[in-house]
């Protein structure tokens, strides 16, 4: 029996599944109704955001399984490659 990671990542060919990886950061910042959570992981230069209703348990130091795919967001006129996180849990 598939897992729910394993057909996601079935169903749509940009997501990338990465386990056990190291959060080094972890910064919340509150958009009006939502949460907007912004990590970063160990060797990685590109923000990982994602939007919750609530407040988050600190996920710095932490291991966690992140399911995620690649967008461009414009940032004071600069192009700048973020993953937006469909998934993420601690490992």
């Amino acid at each position: 029996m598939k897992s729910d990671v394993d057909k996601m990542l079935n169903k749509h060919q940009q997501l990338t599944h990465s386990a056990e990886v190291k959060v080094t950061s972890h910064t919340q910042r509150d958009t009006g109704d939502w949460i907007q959570h912004t990590i970063m992981i160990e060797n990685c230069n590109a923000p990982f955001k994602f939007n919750r209703t609530s407040s988050y348990k600190t996920l710095k130091n932490t291991k966690v399984n992140i399911t995620y795919y690649p967008v461009i967001e414009k940032i004071a006129g600069f192009d700048i490659e973020v993953m937006k996180v469909v998934r993420i849990k601690r490992s």
